[in-house]
């Protein structure tokens, strides 16, 4: 007589890991911009109850970005494609971010960052600049199809004595955005990999040589 078949498990998969990655394009390694966009990414995973905070330092691998190989860059570029939360930190450069994080986002195909929540960072020497991550970073984070639910982060070099209260006045107002744009029952888009990288303007490789907070 034949036993009956044991009925078959369902499969199941854990979703992945939350995690709250930094980027600086700051060229100068270990900046002011990194400092302030690690204390932002960690007080953001603390809001949300993520334990994984990853730093992206574009300054220590800048001149292998532009080479025809950059395993360090893809590296990096997977990592934070992979992010809940990606905290993008520039210095404001000529009213602008700077060309290493340009060159570096134009490392992504179509799409790049779908499903990931970003946050742009920006630290300005010049108040007057205070609009540069929502006027200049914003949409390209957008293009590259991530979410950005809440205005930019910036920090003036004066403030950076008091970072931490600059951060928390930010996330009392943001906070609520992130919560939601993160929680249970969010819809993430499925992410293209990543094709053969964008065009990199002329002016780009000049982000390297930079001086910048």
């Amino acid at each position: 007589m034949t036993s009956p078949t044991a009925p078959t498990a369902p499969t199941t998969t854990a979703p992945p890991a939350r995690t709250v990655v930094v980027v600086s394009g700051n060229p100068r390694p270990g900046s002011r911009t990194l400092r302030a966009a690690e204390a932002a990414a960690h007080r953001i995973a603390a809001h949300l109850g993520i334990d994984d905070v990853a730093t992206i330092d574009l300054a220590t691998f800048a001149g292998q970005i532009l080479a025809a190989e950059h395993p360090e860059a893809d590296a990096a570029k997977e990592r934070l494609a992979g992010a809940t939360v990606a905290v993008v930190a520039t210095p404001v450069y000529k009213a602008a971010y700077t060309g290493l994080l340009k060159a570096f986002l134009d490392l992504y195909g179509n799409d790049g960052l779908a499903g990931v929540v970003a946050v742009p960072l920006v630290v300005s020497g010049n108040p007057a600049h205070a609009l540069a991550g929502e006027v200049h970073l914003r949409p390209v984070l957008v293009e590259l199809g991530a979410v950005v639910p809440a205005r930019s982060l910036t920090v003036t070099e004066s403030q950076l004595a008091d970072l931490d209260g600059v951060i928390e006045a930010w996330l009392s107002r943001a906070g609520e955005s992130l919560r939601r744009a993160t929680g249970p029952g969010v819809v993430v888009p499925a992410r293209v990999p990543a094709g053969a990288a964008a065009g990199v303007p002329a002016g780009a490789a000049a982000g390297v040589e930079e001086v910048a907070r």
